[in-house]
């Protein structure tokens, strides 16, 4: 019987539990991406150019490679997680095993923290309940590049089912100490801490509600954030493998029980991860959402302004123009990437830029894993309104009288029966739409997918989902949601073909 292909997409792959994601699939993975680790050592072992500096620091080479095994809190994923851990240390590596569900954030951390060969995270973030995948971490903390998720993909199909099969089981694994099973949270509470100001969260009396969203920020959240000094209340802590029967995520209809334990508490914030906790959602004390396009803008102006601390701002192209408008009242550089985090994460890297971000929910800042961190997030949001000692949308209506007001929005549109992706595609190159809305296109960006900058500053983005995804994803910015209409309906119009 033929392997199932198994891709990894924009932030690992990922797939229906029993049908193509199960313990054999699973396995293939595990041992593909230990294979991937003992073979490639400029991924695994970080080189000759790394065992080098040991030596002349007169530390030991590692005897063995380590990866870190982590989990959220899906059907089953510690199982997995055991039977991943089982196959990656048959191929003689070391798996150093959560002892609780962890966030990938915190997996990315303890990758770096152990200096590990990288990170095998058992999650499919904010997907529907019936999902599950994987998430790869390489050894710099960072989501997987694609010439790395290209080498899992072909050792995943080139194993036998001879490899597929060889384990050591759990707990013999255990007894030999080649699979060690450890807590991750002291350890980054701690890394928090030495990046925020707790002291000024404390000292502010906050209020706020911390919702998991029965996720695996269910152990992280509220407990940093008590232990910031903040009064909590604690939403959606148990353990729900079904999610309330939705997709664990953070956008606004998902929020609805956090907006209302804001509004009916009188708090000065709500703060939620998604389900594997590397994006955040904020709700202002009046019960109002605050975007993920926004927090990044606030995240930076806080950074700056009230830290003190200065670098370069990375964002993806499709985030909005908000944080660079912020970035330039500080005389900061931005740097625009290609959709996916592991594209800004890459940039973070460098150790240049202060904050890296995405519009669908990813943050990240320097010193800390070059991958979205939803926790750290909702600390920065609660740290802001600590300083500033006022509610969100005060400090965005400051922020707009110094940098302009940014409107923006994201659909999804499916494409015409009668039209073809790749016909769609290469009208759009070879004929472009010269005006958009009845205003001029002042400069079409080619980074990924086609996003049409207009001379007043809005603009339209558009990404096709791929030839067997019959599907475009729309992005529209700007001033008001009159000219955002006239986006969106002019986007309509190209993915219909009438153009």
């Amino acid at each position: 019987m033929a392997t199932p292909p198994i891709k990894f997409g924009t932030s690992g792959w990922r797939a229906v539990i029993a049908e193509d994601f199960n313990v054999s699939t699973l396995r293939r993975v595990a041992h593909a991406a230990a294979e991937h680790v003992r073979e490639h050592r400029e991924y695994g072992y970080k080189g000759e150019e790394y065992l080098l500096s040991l030596r002349k620091a007169g530390k030991p080479a590692p005897k063995t490679a380590r990866i870190i095994v982590g989990y959220d809190t899906r059907y089953m994923s510690e199982d997995f997680a055991k039977n991943a851990a089982e196959a990656i240390a048959a191929e003689g590596i070391t798996a150093v095993y959560s002892a609780a569900e962890a966030p990938t954030p915190v997996v990315a951390w303890e990758v770096l923290r152990h200096e590990a060969s990288g990170g095998f995270m058992l999650t499919a973030s904010h997907n529907a309940p019936f999902y599950n995948g994987v998430k790869w971490t390489p050894y710099w903390g960072g989501a997987a590049l694609p010439e790395i998720t290209a080498d899992l993909e072909a050792r995943v199909q080139s194993l036998t089912i001879a490899e597929v099969e060889k384990i050591i089981p759990f707990d013999h694994g255990v007894t030999a100490g080649i699979i060690k099973v450890e807590d991750f949270r002291e350890d980054y509470f701690r890394h928090l801490e030495s990046l925020l100001d707790l002291g000024a969260i404390k000292k502010a009396g906050l209020k706020i509600a911390a919702d998991a969203v029965n996720g695996a920020a269910r152990g992280y959240l509220r407990p940093m954030l008590e232990r910031a000094g903040a009064k909590v209340t604690g939403l959606r802590e148990e353990r729900d493998v079904l999610f309330g029967g939705r997709a664990p995520d953070t956008g606004e209809e998902n929020l609805k029980v956090l907006r209302e334990a804001v509004v009916k508490g009188k708090l000065h914030l709500g703060l939620a991860c998604d389900g594997d906790a590397d994006r955040f959602g904020v709700i202002d004390s009046d019960g109002t959402w605050i975007s993920p396009n926004l927090v990044l803008g606030l995240a930076l102006e806080h950074l700056v302004k009230n830290r003190g601390l200065k670098g370069k701002v990375a964002r993806s192209v499709m985030t909005s123009h908000f944080t660079d408008a912020i970035a330039r009242s500080h005389g900061l550089e931005v740097r625009e990437t290609a959709v996916g985090f592991k594209h800004v994460g890459n940039l973070m890297r460098t150790g240049q830029y202060l904050l890296g971000g995405e519009e669908s929910g990813g943050l990240t800042i320097m010193n800390h894993v070059p991958e979205k961190d939803g926790i750290l997030a909702c600390l920065l949001m609660a740290e802001l309104v600590a300083y500033e000692r006022k509610p969100i949308k005060k400090i965005l209506a400051e922020l707009a009288k110094k940098v302009g007001t940014f409107t923006n929005t994201r659909l999804t549109l499916q494409l015409d029966k009668s039209m073809h992706m790749e016909g769609l595609v290469e009208k759009l190159k070879l004929n472009p739409p010269l005006s958009l809305g009845g205003v001029p296109v002042w400069r079409i960006d080619r980074t990924d997918g086609f996003k049409f900058i207009m001379k007043d500053g809005s603009w339209l983005g558009l990404r096709p989902a791929g030839l067997a995804d019959p599907t475009v994803r729309l992005y529209a910015e700007a001033a008001d949601q009159k000219k955002i209409a006239a986006l969106c309906e002019a986007g309509r119009r190209i993915v219909s073909g009438k153009f």
